[in-house]
């Protein structure tokens, strides 16, 4: 599956938040997008979902236009997992996962059906949460149940708003490895928009780096994640340092404003 999303502009009333944003992704592939808050990484999630609709530009799946499919559709092709991953009601955790077969449930869930569920959460190591309520687990263990749901809808495409977020370190690099280990295996593709610069160049085989709603630089985590880059987008002074030929960032100092 390619995915294409070509010159998106979105504004909320009269705010901009994307302008002319193009980007492409591959099969097997991880794409970070990165940026400052408001930068326009979460908009850009939602308008590949058609959660929000741009202003300007279109979005491709295979050269398909996304506003040309039906939701069914587009959701047995995207797997969304939000930035909120607050649960208002009480359901197991097998439940929970079973709800991203609804694209392909009609009347009655199937053998298929509850094969893929368990399926899922052996390949994530959740198997023996089934039965707990999912109001009872810790936020990594949470943060994988949505990621199994995600799953179980058999997309092309993962969608990440920042899945590392309140998880401890740990669990940080467990859930990254885990959905770099999925994108592999599947053969599936996966955008995930994150605020550790780490993470994403250690795990993102590509880098989007966003600022004002327009892409700042884009390319291999080596070439974007530069001192002078971080400096402009982020206004802070780092140290760039370099290991396995993958850069981790020390932060010296936010620069001061003028």
């Amino acid at each position: 599956m390619k995915l294409k999303v070509k010159d998106v502009t979105f504004s909320y009333a009269s705010v901009p938040v994307l302008e002319d944003v193009s980007i492409e992704v591959a099969t097997t592939e991880v794409l970070g997008v990165l940026g400052p808050n408001g930068a326009g990484k979460s908009t850009l999630l939602k308008c590949i979902d058609r959660i929000l609709t741009p202003q300007k530009g279109c979005i491709l799946l295979d050269d398909r236009d996304i506003t040309k499919m039906s939701r069914i559709e587009l959701a047995k092709k995207i797997g969304y997992i939000p930035q909120s991953l607050s649960h208002v009601f009480s359901a197991t955790v097998f439940d929970t996962v079973l709800m991203g077969r609804r694209p392909y449930i009609s009347w009655q869930t199937s053998e298929k059906d509850t094969e893929t569920v368990l399926e899922t959460l052996q390949m994530l190591h959740i198997e023996d949460l089934a039965m707990r309520d999912i109001n009872e687990l810790s936020g990594g263990q949470m943060q994988k149940v949505f990621i199994a749901r995600a799953l179980t809808q058999e997309p092309d495409l993962l969608l990440l708003d920042e899945p590392t977020s309140n998880l401890d370190i740990r669990h940080q690099l467990e859930v990254m490895h885990t959905i770099k280990s999925i994108v592999k295996k599947k053969g599936i593709s996966a955008i995930m928009a994150i605020h550790d610069l780490n993470l994403a160049a250690r795990y993102a085989d590509r880098i989007v780096l966003m600022n004002g709603g327009t892409i700042f630089s884009a390319g291999k985590p080596a070439s974007v994640l530069t001192q002078e880059n971080i400096k402009q987008v982020y206004g802070v002074e780092a140290e760039v340092n370099y290991n396995d030929g993958k850069p981790y960032i020390v932060p010296i100092r936010a620069i001061k404003a003028k």
